[in-house]
């Protein structure tokens, strides 16, 4: 019951709870998004109707990602002014920055460019409206870099000094500061782990129209996007997780050591899977030794630092070994190496069954891969969670290239005119709403995949009219004429 009255413990879970349901929809956009530019593209050099139908297709999956992703990202920004006053106030001057550009250059052109897919189609040239399909993308790509820039600071700053009294970091190189030793490593990483998502979705769509036996062209080209998509992405996943591990071993020693549950100086091996008995800092479980060794430096005979050597040193003197929730990050980083075992699995069997021409008999595989999109999820979720818990007890990391003093604790981080109700509050009003955007995504896209690229054949030329059935399903509208009305009289009419 302690925990309940923690202001610091609520404001994190609070925090934890809003940013990881937003981050559903970030890699769902991301990948959707260059599904979706493939898509327009296909039908632009094609001028094949069902083509142009597969496009406005993936526009309406992409748009209603898109609307929820960006409601669930509004609340981030203002816990930055409420639970986390104080660390905006010792970070404003860098944290702010990539904040403001993130809404000023990529929320605006991704914004932007949807409106053409939406309402332009019948208003502008085939090829501007395919460079739309792209600047969409490239919105979102971009969007993500400067979150990603404003997130890698606060795990390896750069580019920042501490002011002459200690209370806030200064900006004194904005190139240091953006593009500081993990930002490409970290966004090379997330974009890919998104496109594997994105083409995971493609395939899981086509295993439905299969599975089903209907759309079987749409499918079948679906197939191959999605396929194409994700083998590619998933080879340059493997390569950034790499150089991520990399980066970790070199800038973030703390995070590597909780990852592998290691608090003794030893050349640490690779669990499968195990348990960190935090007591008796030891992991029951097996592994294949030298391993983590050789994905950070490609021998398997480096003797890493272990978390209690690391606490005795100055720079991470303020850690406390057996406060670190050691076992959570190591079954995090665990959880999201198996899954990503499991990806690579479900692409040999989808390339045998195609290969071998099973795939339409095998009906088991089209079940499990309408449900495969939950696998990268949960690995995005997990590594999420990895990256952020592995460096507690810091909000602000003390790397091993960050300035001297430009490090804060996330005790001292959060708020101190917020109470423990108030946060409670806060917590279950955000969990009931989630609960009904996610409720109603989740309707939304189901039915759209349900009724598949042909339901649009009926529909007016003018396009597709995404924004009346979204908003009616969000308010609760029961009736099916109403969540498919064409919205004249609201001025919602829309095109592809």
């Amino acid at each position: 019951m302690e925990l309940l009255t923690d202001v610091v413990f609520l404001s994190r879970l609070q925090f934890t709870l809003t940013v990881a349901f937003h981050f559903v929809f970030v890699p769902l956009s991301i990948g959707i998004g260059l599904i979706t530019a493939i898509a327009v593209t296909r039908h632009y050099r094609s001028g094949n109707p069902k083509d142009g139908v597969a496009a406005r297709f993936w526009v309406k999956i992409f748009t209603t990602t898109f609307v929820i992703g960006v409601a669930t990202g509004i609340t981030m920004e203002f816990s930055f002014g409420t639970n986390w006053a104080d660390y905006s106030r010792f970070v404003g001057d860098i944290f702010g920055a990539p904040l403001a550009a993130e809404a000023l250059f990529a929320f605006f052109l991704e914004s932007v460019f949807l409106g053409v897919l939406l309402f332009g189609r019948e208003k502008v040239s085939p090829k501007f409206y395919c460079v739309s399909a792209w600047l969409v993308w490239g919105g979102s790509c971009l969007s993500a870099l400067w979150i990603l820039i404003a997130n890698s600071w606060m795990q390896t700053p750069a580019g920042a000094e501490l002011a002459a009294d200690g209370s806030r970091a200064l900006l004194t190189d904005f190139l240091a500061a953006a593009f500081n030793p993990t930002t490409g490593l970290r966004y090379f990483h997330v974009i890919t782990s998104a496109l594997v998502m994105g083409g995971l979705v493609a395939i899981s769509v086509a295993a439905y129209n299969h599975l089903k036996g209907k759309n079987l062209d749409f499918a079948n080209k679906t197939m191959k996007t999605g396929l194409v998509v994700m083998v590619v992405a998933t080879c340059a996943l493997f390569v950034s997780a790499h150089s991520t591990a990399v980066g970790v071993w070199e800038e973030q020693p703390t995070k590597l050591a909780a990852m592998e549950g290691q608090y003794e100086d030893e050349v640490p091996p690779l669990y499968f899977f195990g348990y960190v008995d935090e007591e008796n800092q030891r992991v029951i479980g097996p592994g294949i030794p030298g391993f983590t060794s050789f994905l950070a430096t490609f021998t398997f005979d480096t003797v890493y630092p272990g978390l209690n050597t690391l606490a005795e040193s100055e720079q991470f003197g303020d850690m406390d070994p057996a406060e670190l929730p050691v076992n959570a990050i190591f079954q995090a980083y665990h959880f999201m190496v198996a899954i990503s075992g499991v990806l690579a699995l479900l692409i040999i069997l989808l390339i045998i069954g195609l290969v071998t021409k099973k795939f339409p008999k095998w009906k088991w595989l089209q079940r499990l891969l309408i449900i495969a999109p939950i696998f990268p999820l949960l690995a995005i979720e997990a590594g999420w969670f990895t990256a952020e818990l592995g460096r507690q007890p810091w909000v602000v990391y003390p790397a091993t290239s960050s300035p001297d003093g430009v490090v804060l604790l996330t005790a001292e981080a959060a708020s101190k005119s917020v109470t423990a109700p108030e946060l409670l509050l806060t917590i279950v009003l955000f969990c009931a709403v989630y609960l009904l955007l996610f409720v109603a995504w989740l309707r939304l896209v189901g039915r759209f995949v349900k009724e598949g690229p042909e339901k649009l054949d009926n529909e007016p030329a003018e396009g597709v009219n995404v924004l009346p059935v979204i908003v009616s399903k969000l308010v609760g509208e029961s009736s099916e004429e109403g969540a498919l009305a064409t919205g004249d009289s609201a001025g919602l009419k829309g095109g592809e």
